[in-house]
């Protein structure tokens, strides 16, 4: 590999990496998803919630780790082919590009979707390619640039969720409530989980799509001052994200019964529905529209550099190499790319049936969660693991098998997961291909 340590540019502190963190992960998945969640296991989508907060910091436990024993700017790429050998990191580079192509195809949809709901006679197309152009010019201002985006899109997300639960207080404790609108209260356990352990068995899922954006952030690390600050900024992150979750949709479910939450709307919007909050509405539209589009920023980004360091690496034209000093500092061809993979998927997610697309998507979500738990299942030859590192290594392990195995339960989300392991199968057919290539000494095929 031509990258080693990278120390250079380090010029971001614990609390910036946690608030770019913060960024990178609340949007769509929490905004909207949690409704997903809501209709599956009712109130017990809190537990769903707790227990997703572990499983992902359990996998950012060993990212963080990882880098303060050796940093690499490639991460969870970069260790995998550590750990296992370059086939391993070929696989969960270019499984991370392709889903994450499909997801940002998903989230551009999703916010011209949002945008029309003040502009109704514009095309989708003219929104999603808004975006995209908007995502490049993001990219383009380089790390600076960018950190300075992406902070005050954090802080904008958690203050749209503070409002919430301001506004549902008031509902609750003020004028808007009255004695016809009673507080659901769960007062039996077939209140608190009206589907059983098997919807809260499938909700766990879209618990997991709420905290997605990590990987971006360990990738970030690398930029700390002092490696060491790694886990304390992930810590600290997923502790106040956690947080604000718990309490906005606890406080969510008190206003409205499980019942009345469905996919197409986010619950804070449903939540409020009944009591008709000036502008609410209007607001938390444009909430959700930031939101994700940091998040769909934030992957542009993240998957460009990743194609650079997979071009280093040897496991993509070295066309898409990087120049320069800056660790983000992305050359144009590998830009140019991502933005062309991100175009496909746009024209995909308007021309193909809708079903379909929601398959793919999903298939691509769960490809991520693939990466998580390889993770954690290479982390004890990178590392040496002791005491309740080893709890949180095999709790992780199970919560994203469950969280996968989950989706089986479901019958929207069943075939995503065929899909998911129809991707496996031809990455598994390339890979041996690829490895002929190598045994027959040649470094790189490109």
């Amino acid at each position: 590999m031509k990258h080693g340590n990278q120390t250079e540019n380090s010029s971001l502190t614990w609390w910036q990496l946690s608030l770019l963190g913060v960024g990178c992960t609340i949007g769509t998945g929490f905004f909207l998803g949690a409704s997903l969640a809501i209709s599956m296991a009712g109130q017990a989508v809190l537990v769903s919630f707790l227990l997703a907060s572990f499983g992902t910091y359990s996998v950012y436990h060993f990212l963080a780790a990882f880098m303060s024993k050796d940093p690499q700017k490639g991460a969870f790429h970069t260790y995998a082919r550590k750990a296992y050998g370059r086939w391993a990191g070929f696989s969960s580079g270019w499984v991370y590009w392709g889903a994450e192509m499909l997801i940002m195809g998903s989230q551009m949809t999703a916010l011209s979707i949002f945008s029309r709901y003040w502009f109704p006679t514009v095309p989708l197309w003219m929104f999603a390619a808004g975006y995209a152009l908007l995502g490049i010019l993001v990219v383009l201002t380089g790390a600076k640039g960018f950190d300075r985006i992406e902070n005050i899109f954090g802080v904008v997300k958690i203050a749209a969720i503070l409002m919430f639960i301001i506004v549902a207080a008031i509902v609750m404790f003020g004028s808007f409530h009255s004695s016809q609108d009673p507080l659901f209260f769960p007062h039996t356990v077939q209140q608190f989980i009206p589907h059983g352990g098997k919807g809260l068995w499938a909700s766990l899922v879209y618990s997991f799509y709420a905290f997605g954006g990590i990987e971006i952030m360990s990738m970030m690390a690398v930029r700390l001052k002092d490696k060491k600050e790694a886990s304390k900024s992930g810590k600290i992150m997923l502790t106040v994200i956690t947080s604000i979750y718990i309490i906005s949709l606890g406080m969510a479910l008190l206003l409205t019964s499980s019942d009345a939450f469905h996919a197409d709307e986010s619950p804070f919007v449903t939540a409020l529905d009944h009591y008709n909050v000036p502008y609410f509405t209007d607001v938390f539209n444009g909430a959700l529209i930031i939101a994700g589009f940091s998040t769909m920023a934030a992957s542009l980004f993240a998957v460009t550099s990743m194609l650079v360091t997979l071009a280093e690496d040897g496991d993509a034209p070295p066309l898409f190499q990087k120049k320069g000093q800056n660790i983000i500092d992305l050359h144009l061809p590998a830009l140019g790319l991502t933005v062309a993979g991100m175009l496909v998927s746009i024209v995909f997610s308007l021309l193909l049936p809708e079903k379909i697309y929601e398959y793919m998507t999903t298939a691509a979500g769960l490809m991520l969660l693939y990466n998580w738990f390889f993770i954690l299942l290479y982390a004890n030859r990178l590392i040496a693991i002791k005491g309740f590192s080893h709890v949180q290594r095999f709790g992780g392990l199970a919560l994203i098998l469950c969280a996968v195995s989950g989706t089986l339960l479901d019958k929207s989300s069943r075939p995503g997961f065929f899909v998911s392991v129809g991707f496996l199968l031809i990455l598994a057919v390339v890979v041996m291909i690829m490895k002929r290539v190598w045994s027959r000494g040649h470094s790189s095929p490109f």
